[in-house]
């Protein structure tokens, strides 16, 4: 199989090293705006051919697929470069940047007839496939209450480097370099993180916020104007309520994903820190004295090998880009909630007496 990658990132390597270790695989080119970028990633990863030009890429007939690793303004116009060649598609979350281009897109693959798989990448954590299989069992009785937290801290750490002097950060943090904020870059993975074991979510109400960072929200040609912090209240299809956060503010978390569902019958608790394949349940008996007992969850194929192996078998595995259209349409909710606003002040509530 010959890949070739759209985007010569930093998420870029960890692709092209991923695909690398699959046996048969081969990453044949690589394509950047960026012609230097683009040779400098061909050298360190040892991909023979270089392009600044996609359409000359894609027009290769000996390239089998793509993994799209471009910001996420450009994920629709590549995305659907790619398919219209008629490779299958490997796309970095989130699938687009509203609804409407997540939907045209999805359907552009499904009638193309290409895989088509979206990068979610904590799928690949085996405890959250057990979470899924231990709520599908009814293990936890009905669900009723679910906490999901996505922590990050770049920007009062440098353990991933300088945000302030990198563009690879900067522009995470840029409306107009095509961000949606932690809402729309790690947001994605922690609704997905909680949805995926409880099932969809149907309502949203949201409140995002962006930080003063700079004099003037500026460095260089980048306004700092996309949201930083995100808290949601989240209701899912069967009834259960739930908060969810994302943020880049969570000092002391490098890149923490939590997961707790309470049901009326047991419940569970994942923290990838602690361990990626560990799930903390307290079921049966143990639920009266609160007792929590771990629970090994076997391995699972990560995305890259799931999505060569749904090439080779012609069977589009999860998450498709239907899943990431469905994410999509929360994102455009939260977006709306908080534009909407709807938040009561304290001193509003007060009485005139008072």
């Amino acid at each position: 199989m010959r890949l070739a990658i759209i985007g010569a990132g930093g998420m870029a390597g960890q692709h092209a090293q991923r695909f690398q270790e699959i046996a048969d695989v081969e990453v044949v080119a690589v394509c950047d705006l960026d012609g230097d970028k683009a040779h400098t990633f061909a050298a360190e990863h040892g991909i023979s051919a270089v392009y600044t030009d996609l359409e000359a890429m894609l027009a290769r007939d000996d390239i089998d697929a793509v993994s799209n690793v471009t910001p996420d303004g450009v994920h629709k116009a590549t995305t659907l470069a790619a398919i219209a060649a008629g490779k299958h598609v490997l796309c970095e979350k989130p699938l687009a940047t509203n609804a409407t281009d997540a939907d045209e897109m999805a359907a552009a693959a499904r009638e193309a007839g290409v895989i088509n798989m979206v990068n979610l990448s904590y799928r690949d954590a085996p405890a959250i496939q057990l979470a899924r299989e231990l709520v599908a069992e009814g293990r936890l009785g009905r669900v009723m209450h679910v906490d999901a937290s996505y922590r990050q801290s770049w920007l009062v750490s440098d353990a991933w480097g300088r945000w302030d002097q990198d563009s690879q950060w900067l522009w995470r943090l840029s409306e107009a370099h095509g961000s949606k904020g932690v809402l729309g870059d790690v947001g994605v993975h922690i609704l997905d993180f909680a949805s995926f074991p409880v099932g969809d979510i149907a309502a949203v109400t949201c409140r995002l916020k962006c930080f003063d960072k700079a004099p003037d929200n500026r460095i260089g040609e980048y306004s700092l104007d996309a949201n930083d912090s995100a808290l949601m209240q989240v209701e899912f299809a069967g009834g259960a309520l739930g908060t969810v956060q994302a943020t880049r503010w969570a000092t002391g978390h490098h890149n923490s994903l939590t997961l707790s569902v309470h049901g009326d019958r047991g419940a569970l608790r994942v923290d990838l820190d602690a361990a990626r394949d560990r799930v903390q349940v307290c079921l049966g008996e143990d639920v009266h004295p609160a007792r929590w007992v771990d629970i090994t969850a076997p391995p699972t194929p990560s995305i890259y090998q799931r999505f060569v192996d749904s090439i080779e078998s012609g069977v589009n595995d999860q998450p498709d880009f239907a899943r990431g259209a469905v994410l999509q349409r929360v994102l455009d909710a939260c977006f709306d909630s908080d534009a909407r606003g709807g938040i009561l002040h304290l001193e509003a509530l007060q009485s005139p007496s008072a």
